[in-house]
């Protein structure tokens, strides 16, 4: 979101205007502007198969189709069957580059990954905030039908520890990596942050650095609360070691902003840094692209709370 089209979004929500915040958006906005994907690296995750994968699955495919889902005017891309897990890392040019990196988890529910919508647009803009962007190519369908998240978190704490083991490499602080996630992938996000250990064995030097982010966003994420609306599953646990989050939802989310809402009581509870954003529309799976409702403004209010939270700090300040 560039500085005229955040304009845009608080012409079109004129009580947001007045609320006091436009104005530092609108300079965050004006600092940082969205970049292009260029000179990206994809790296495969594992040396081989991944740990306890005897899937054999048909090729890797977008399986949206002519008829697929739009979001914002234009299509998703919906990638099914990966079986080989990689991460594409994109740098921000030296001048702007923050210190920082994200591991981009797409979303799917566990089925697919909307590749482009939650992933490389994401990535997109991450480095036009400075921010080494890491997007995670987790293997979908899960692989546990009692834990369809599993094979998806290992994965992404795989992804934690190669970036952190590349950081002098890559120019970023290896205490300033984190997680952000969408739906699904909010969920793999948000297990990741929150497990204290690795969900699998070493499989080489790369599985000696930590796999937990230091700081996680999730946005609209799913299944973390029960079903029946009671609370916070019982393997969803926060501690005093938990990492700080940001979390935005819409009210009117089918998959139920509870998730979010849950999760940061947790946080508060256990005093670990948070910011929640609930609106009250907006639906859900609109990744960054803008849309009527204001809920879609959240890439703007990531930006400041990064900023305020000293992410975006470049080493050595």
């Amino acid at each position: 979101m560039n500085c005229d089209s955040l304009q845009g979004f608080f012409d079109t929500f004129p009580g947001l205007a007045r609320s006091g915040i436009a104005t530092g958006l609108l300079v965050l906005a004006s600092l940082f502007s969205t970049e292009s994907l260029t000179g990206a690296e994809t790296i495969n995750l594992w040396p081989g198969k991944p740990p306890g994968d005897a899937s054999e699955l048909p090729p890797e495919a977008d399986t949206s189709g002519p008829d697929g889902r739009n979001v914002a005017g234009k299509a998703v891309i919906r990638l099914g069957n990966v079986s080989t897990p990689q991460v594409t890392i994109t740098s921000p040019p030296a001048d702007k580059n923050s210190g920082a990196a994200i591991v981009i988890c797409p979303g799917g529910g566990h089925r697919i990954l909307a590749y482009d919508l939650e992933g490389t647009e994401v990535a997109d803009w991450l480095v036009g905030q400075g921010v080494t962007a890491i997007v995670l190519k987790y293997r979908v369908p899960g692989r546990n039908s009692e834990q369809m998240w599993k094979s998806g978190a290992d994965d992404a704490q795989r992804a934690i520890s190669l970036v952190r083991q590349n950081a002098e490499r890559l120019k970023i602080d290896p205490n300033r990596i984190g997680i952000l996630g969408f739906s699904a992938g909010g969920e793999i996000a948000a297990r990741t942050a929150l497990a204290k250990d690795r969900g699998y064995a070493a499989v080489d030097k790369t599985d000696e650095f930590s796999p937990r982010p230091n700081f996680a966003v999730l946005i609209y994420p799913a299944y973390l609360a029960e079903k029946d609306g009671s609370g916070l599953r019982a393997d969803v646990a926060v501690d005093e070691s938990t990492p700080p989050m940001f979390l935005v939802h819409a009210h009117d989310d089918p998959v139920t902003p509870l998730s979010s809402v849950y999760l940061y009581a947790a946080l508060k509870r256990a005093g670990i840094p948070g910011e929640l954003h609930v609106f009250s529309r907006g639906g859900h799976g609109y990744g960054l692209r803008p849309t009527e409702h204001a809920v879609t403004g959240w890439p703007a209010l990531l930006a400041v709370w990064l900023k305020d939270s000293g992410w975006l700090k470049p080493t050595g300040q």
